[in-house]
């Protein structure tokens, strides 16, 4: 049996909770009951409502993605992102604001990014470009794009405020998959973004690396870096990954090459066929279990997207013909994906879908 969200780690990663707050304003401003939607992603209206308490991070994503199908809005952690006070964020943020160049805020957002989510770990790659790496700890990052969209859009805001410039980046790359950038992406990143990347990150010219802060202030700085370190002290260790998060991670990756074998993922994970065997054995699973599972949600998360050809879902799932993905969808779900998407079972109302024939190419559009 599958394991589900909240069982999955031995410690659940949690966020202070800003993004799902955010959300909850979003639905009460459309009328939407609160309720029952954070019910679902296993929240209460209370938690919602005390800025004090932390979330669980999957069930942040969660909320995001129902909110999504809520609001018809498919770019919601984008929006999410455009319009917020960035010292909401609080702490993190004045760490970031007092420091005295951009690569030094830079180095401080990794630090102390977990006070914030420390579901996310942040990795400031500062050489000849500045580059700001996103990856996910304890969490399936295959369940994700708004949460992510949201830190990404963020993180550029947050830069071009520190400094009062409108920094454009060389190129941004996400892990998940879009058809095409949307126009409002490109519009205020001023770039295209590579979707379906082996990594989540932003990177800017190495010139930014030696911008000053407008707001620098060395001796406000060193007073927050104090209560920064004795924050990081007094969290509890969580976003300890399980073995069938490290695996899922492997498999989604390489997928779309057909190469998502368990010999394969077991030289990724460092051990051996038989041990990889052994070690999910232990934990009542294996690889055969946990691929299906994952295809299944995979199939029907792209499924959601209009915009993605069903010759394309076949090819990101490593089906070279779509009539065989046409019957392992059917053997996993009972219902053929045209069918499914036809149905409006993961689309949201009165969106359009598009579809291409077997000889489209399963590329982003740009």
């Amino acid at each position: 049996m599958r394991a589900s969200g909240l069982t999955r780690f031995h410690a659940m990663p949690s966020a202070t909770g800003g993004i799902a707050r955010l959300v909850a304003v979003r639905l009460r401003a459309a009328g939407i009951p609160l309720a029952p939607l954070l019910s679902r992603a296993g929240l209460t209206v209370e938690q919602i409502d005390d800025p004090g308490v932390r979330l669980t991070v999957q069930s942040q994503i969660k909320l995001l993605e129902i909110a999504a199908e809520a609001l018809h809005d498919d770019l919601l952690g984008f929006h999410l992102a455009q319009d917020y006070e960035l010292r909401e964020i609080g702490l993190f943020y004045y760490v970031l604001a007092s420091s005295d160049i951009l690569a030094d805020a830079l180095h401080r957002a990794e630090r102390y990014s977990g006070i914030v989510n420390d579901g996310i770990s942040l990795q400031a790659r500062i050489g000849k470009e500045a580059s700001i790496v996103l990856s996910y700890i304890g969490i399936d990052r295959q369940s994700d794009r708004h949460q992510i969209e949201f830190w990404l859009m963020s993180l550029v805001r947050l830069c071009r405020q520190l400094t009062n410039r409108r920094l454009v980046p060389s190129r941004v790359r996400v892990v998940h998959r879009r058809s095409k950038t949307p126009p409002e992406f490109r519009s205020f990143l001023g770039c295209e973004i590579e979707f379906g990347s082996s990594v989540d990150e932003v990177v800017f010219p190495a010139a930014v690396k030696l911008m000053p802060i407008v707001s620098a202030d060395p001796y406000l700085n060193q007073l927050l870096t104090k209560y920064c370190e004795e924050a990081l002290a007094h969290r509890p260790e969580s976003g300890v990954a399980t073995l069938r998060s490290n695996v899922e991670n492997e498999i989604a990756t390489l997928l779309p090459h057909g190469k998502a074998s368990a010999g394969e993922i077991a030289r990724r994970l460092g051990m051996s066929n038989r041990t990889l065997a052994r070690r999910l054995a232990a934990e009542g699973l294996t690889f055969s279990e946990i691929q299906t599972e994952l295809k299944t949600d995979l199939a029907k998360r792209y499924l959601r997207d209009g915009d993605l050809p069903i010759s394309q879902i076949a090819w990101l799932l490593g089906y070279r013909e779509v009539s065989a993905f046409t019957h392992a969808f059917k053997r996993w779900t009972g219902t053929a994906p045209r069918q499914s998407r036809a149905q409006g079972k993961f689309v949201a109302a009165g969106k359009r879908v598009r579809t291409a024939g077997p000889g489209a190419q399963a590329r982003p559009r740009r």
